[in-house]
């Protein structure tokens, strides 16, 4: 195998991990990019004292860090302010902001648990719960509790010790223990309740169907549009929105099922005054045992060819 064949080989992991640093998919892809450049241009001088995988993550990092002393940390509307309870009040698209963005399962080309360890570690609560430590600390806590490294080999890479890697993994851990999701949030229905849920939320989306999806969605349930900072909780409002919002009728929307961050997805389209259904949004979907718990409905079209969906839709 020669060294192309061998950097292709690992991009998808690559891009996962910078994507878990930077929160940002466009980020991560610019990161592997720059990686990628580097490494050529530093071939002759690796020694083969690691694995090639070893040195790209060791580039990738430092990469990631060196763009994070110039970034804010990426964000969803839910951190920045209370909920809304108005769906005719809701707030102007603050394209300023450092909005996280959603993951392509399918960019990772195998199992995510095969090829970048921990799947939980990309799912979005989490991965927008790590872009509240400072970068080091992210580094730290990715480097060792997703890809395993040992505390001396992060240390090299940190130009630090092995006491302050294990101090800095201590306090990653306790923030991301305040932060992170409860437990019941990360569990998953099992078939067929989880394929049931799916469909009945596709077909009720499309139709329109308020009182299916009343049954589908937890009490506690958030509806989240960046980058439309207005966000809403508990069923009712997140019901009440969905009322306003979605026009009436038949044929107004199509849903096509994807997956992201290692949940289920759908992509949205609507029907246009040209009769074509143009691309809308991405819907990251997280549920509990027996509910939809949360809809991260990402309104960002740009988003649609990552997921290898087309911008208009073909049916008539």
């Amino acid at each position: 195998m020669n060294l192309e064949e061998e950097f292709a080989q690992h991009r998808g992991e690559l891009v996962a991990h910078c994507y878990r640093m930077l929160g940002s998919l466009h980020d991560a892809e610019d990161a592997v990019q720059e990686t990628y450049l580097r490494a050529w241009r530093g071939h002759a001088d690796f020694e083969h004292r690691s694995s090639v995988r070893t040195w790209l993550y060791r580039i990738a990092t430092n990469v990631c860090l060196n763009l994070l002393q110039h970034s804010s940390r990426r964000v969803v509307p839910s951190a920045l302010g209370a909920p809304g309870n108005d769906p005719d009040e809701l707030h102007a698209q603050a394209l300023e902001v450092p909005w996280l963005e959603p993951f392509p399962d399918q960019l990772l080309g195998a199992d995510p648990a095969t090829v970048v360890g921990d799947r939980a570690s990309l799912r979005l609560a989490m991965v927008a719960a790590m872009q509240h430590l400072p970068p080091r600390q992210r580094a730290v806590l990715i480097l060792r509790e997703v890809l395993t490294w040992p505390a001396a080999d992060v240390a090299s890479l940190l130009d630090t010790t092995t006491a302050a890697v294990n101090s800095s993994l201590q306090r990653a851990r306790a923030e991301l223990a305040r932060l992170r999701p409860r437990e019941d949030e990360l569990s998953e229905p099992h078939e067929p309740l989880r394929r049931a849920l799916l469909d009945q939320f596709q077909a009720a989306m499309e139709s329109k169907d308020l009182v299916v999806l009343e049954g589908l969605f937890s009490a506690d349930a958030r509806w989240e549009m960046p980058p439309i900072p207005t966000w809403f909780s508990g069923r009712s409002d997140v019901l009440r929105l969905l009322d306003a919002k979605l026009r009436p009728g038949p044929g107004r929307r199509v849903l096509v099922e994807t997956s992201a961050n290692g949940q289920p997805a759908f992509a949205l389209y609507i029907r246009g005054t040209d009769e074509l259904f143009h691309a809308h949004s991405i819907k990251v979907l997280t549920y509990t045992e027996d509910a939809i718990s949360a809809v991260l409905a990402f309104h960002q079209p740009a988003l649609f060819p990552a997921f290898g969906l087309p911008l208009i839709h073909g049916r008539s």
